[in-house]
């Protein structure tokens, strides 16, 4: 376990496992979530590749700031953890929140990116949406992220699936009663203070781009995810049948075997393209 420092000083808590000399991954979590709400995919990853998973700003044993927060900021934090592992580029995966950070990174910084895979994500936000953000964050001010996470468990996890991992989010209420609220309602801030313009820009991500949906996802429904899907040209949309916006744990099997055969694919055109792109750049050196 590692920490990385924000250009703003802020300390960054992640963790990277795999052999170094392996493929960078990059992975990305939502709202709330920690980088352990990815370890049914990373420890999979990590047979093959070099997987790097981090704590946003606000969560988890990263700092917690008082105020509201961009996902520019959060974008830049995970350059930060890029820079602080010595990696140049990576192949980054990102869930809800992560999927719009992971969408700005590409656009910001096309260079640092190998390929893209947005889960259960959007490129703008709905008004209704909003207002459910802004419930969500009036629910951990006033009664507590316990609270907080049993109102959105509904939203996030399909029904026959909450009944089954009921006891898992239950067993979660006295752990996120323990959490400050504060940087829950940062990140709030955050996705509701999006500059939605950036959408227009989507067109410009070229490398490999796999968008990831449930087709029972009730929070970041199909019809977001095809959305990105028609704005980035490489995209290609891949639908979990039966899953909703937590298929990374209601699915895990599916999803790890869609991650492993996307990345694995772009990894070959990365490859491919560096091989190509080498000779050239030794001409110009000479």
């Amino acid at each position: 376990m590692s920490y990385a420092t924000a250009s703003d000083g802020i300390r960054l808590h992640y963790d990277a496992i795999g052999r170094k000399s392996s493929a960078p991954v990059l992975m990305i979590q939502g709202l709330g979530a920690d980088k352990n709400l990815w370890n049914l995919q990373r420890f999979v990853l990590a047979a093959k590749y070099r997987v790097i998973a981090h704590d946003n700003r606000g969560a988890g044993r990263s700092d917690k700031p008082f105020g509201a927060y961009t996902l520019e900021q959060m974008v830049d934090d995970a350059i930060a953890v890029l820079d602080h592992e010595g990696v140049d580029s990576a192949h980054v995966v990102g869930a809800s929140m992560g999927g719009a950070i992971s969408q700005i990174l590409a656009v910001k910084y096309p260079e640092r990116v190998r390929s893209l895979t947005l889960l259960c994500t959007a490129c703008r936000n709905h008004e209704w949406r909003r207002d459910l953000l802004r419930s969500w964050s009036d629910t951990a001010t006033t009664r507590g992220m316990g609270a907080m996470t049993t109102e959105a468990a509904r939203w996030v996890i399909g029904p026959r699936s909450l009944r089954r991992l009921w006891p898992a989010v239950s067993w979660l209420g006295p752990i996120g009663t323990s959490r400050a609220s504060h940087g829950f309602n940062g990140q709030v801030q955050a996705l509701l203070a999006v500059d939605e313009t950036l959408v227009d820009m989507l067109s410009s991500i070229n490398v490999p781009t796999a968008v990831i949906v449930g087709n029972q996802d009730i929070l970041t429904p199909r019809a977001d995810s095809e959305e990105i899907a028609e704005r980035i040209p490489t995209a290609e949309l891949i639908v979990v049948s039966g899953a909703a916006h937590g298929l990374m744990i209601e699915h895990a099997t599916t999803v790890n075997r869609v991650l492993g055969d996307f990345i694995g694919r772009a990894e070959r055109v990365w490859k491919s393209q560096a091989s190509v792109a080498a000779p050239a750049l030794r001409s110009v050196a000479s």
